[in-house]
């Protein structure tokens, strides 16, 4: 065993309780955990928050949509038809998970006491029902595979308790064309994203209705929504799409046009990009703070122990064998906060992941309680930062030993 690791560790674990040392390491350790520790909730509260905003998006609109380029961004859509080959093309593109047909329609609900303007949107067979299987409080999905299209609908919870409405209900909603018309339709399923912005608007129910109301034939629809695997490639598939259905028109000479979700959504995409700033400012200062800390436990470690770095030095040893002594004695003070810190942090994350104790606004942050994800490679990362990091702090005050004196420190002593 060197010894410079066998002195360092006499340091850290047999130091005495009238120690001047002994209050400023544990407050550089407390600083460390703590800090790492809110390093830790802070990722983990921002990278879940990013992500449910995010898939609730994603299941209402998909991860790319096509549609016909004079629709105006309204919901009020113009038909497009697109051929099978084009559709395949798009299929084939690596990462597309797959692609479902919808359109969209406003109209008004009327009950005996309320009325309410909504978007119902029809969706076909193909559809993905994993979002909404997900979210479900209770009935069941539709049924989207008899000959005829079933009068079934699936609302949202804000929806029925705003309209009065609970399951298997009947209701009746009026669409303004040229004329005003109306269908009844039965309650088979009832959903709750907390994402209110869309629970307030869309009904979900079989895209046949929206093709009857728009007097479309059976191969016409609003558009395409195309979900893919990674969201992290989403602008290359993104680009991908958008250069296969370039130059392409429907058979009325409409052109299509493509969009990202984050293009449709770009206000939503911008604030939660706001939020990774948010996250480095807060990794920036409590590093910070841990590092103020850390210097602060070091430097009057190093200045308790002047006699023994004097008697080292008038044995022989070189700056570079003391400075490593207070090296690895920095290796004990972070390994020991970074576990502190690592259990605190995991612990109040887990708490939370498992009981949802802290509550949020779902108008305001689109979400019930404070959502977690535990992403392990950058937790993994961010142990590594802060060990590196913290490491390198500690250097700086260990010059202080190059300029004690042996000869000064003995006599004195």
């Amino acid at each position: 065993m060197k010894f410079e690791y066998f002195i360092a560790k006499r340091i850290h674990f047999q130091q005495g309780k009238k120690n001047v040392s002994r209050p400023a390491v544990r407050i550089a350790t407390i600083g460390i955990a703590l800090g790492l520790a809110v390093m830790l909730i802070s990722i983990c509260v921002v990278i879940g928050f990013k992500s449910e905003v995010r898939n609730k998006m994603i299941g209402f609109g998909g991860h790319i949509q096509i549609t016909n380029f004079d629709n105006n961004n309204t919901y009020e859509m113009n038909p497009i038809q697109m051929d099978s080959l084009l559709i395949q093309k798009i299929s084939e593109i690596k990462g597309v998970k797959c692609i479902q047909k919808f359109a969209t329609k406003p109209g008004i609900i009327k009950t005996a006491d309320e009325f309410q303007g909504i978007i119902l949107k029809g969706v076909d067979k193909n559809y993905d029902w994993d979002f909404f299987k997900s979210n479900l409080v209770e009935g069941s999905i539709l049924d989207l595979f008899s000959e005829t299209p079933k009068n079934e609908i699936l609302i949202s919870n804000y929806l029925a308790n705003l309209l009065k409405l609970k399951l298997g209900d009947q209701f009746y909603t009026y669409f303004l064309q040229d004329q005003i018309r109306a269908r009844k339709f039965k309650i088979v399923g009832v959903y709750s994203t907390n994402f209110v912005d869309y629970d307030k608007m869309f009904l979900i129910t079989d895209i046949r209705h929206v093709q009857r109301l728009n007097n479309w034939s059976p191969d016409m629809f609003g558009g395409l929504e195309v979900l893919i695997d990674d969201f992290d490639h989403l602008d290359e598939i993104g680009e991908k799409v958008t250069f296969l259905t370039a130059n392409k028109f429907t058979k009325e000479g409409n052109a299509y046009f493509t969009q990202t979700i984050k293009q449709l959504n770009p206000q939503i995409f911008s604030w939660l990009d706001l939020l990774d700033m948010n996250v480095w400012v807060i990794l920036a200062l409590m590093m910070a703070v841990a590092g103020f800390n850390m210097i602060s436990g070091l430097l009057i470690l190093i200045l308790e122990r002047t006699s023994m770095i004097g008697i080292l030095k008038a044995m022989g040893a070189t700056n570079w064998q003391i400075r490593k002594i207070f090296i690895y004695h920095s290796f004990f003070l972070v390994g020991k906060g970074m576990l502190w810190g690592n259990f605190i942090g995991l612990a109040i994350c887990a708490l939370q992941y498992f009981t949802h104790i802290i509550p949020l606004n779902p108008e305001a942050y689109y979400v019930a309680s404070v959502p977690i994800v535990f992403n392990w490679m950058y937790i993994l990362l961010l142990n590594i930062g802060t060990f590196l990091v913290s490491i390198l702090i500690m250097i700086a005050p260990s010059y202080l030993i190059t300029k004690i004196s042996p000869a000064k420190i003995i006599r004195y002593e």
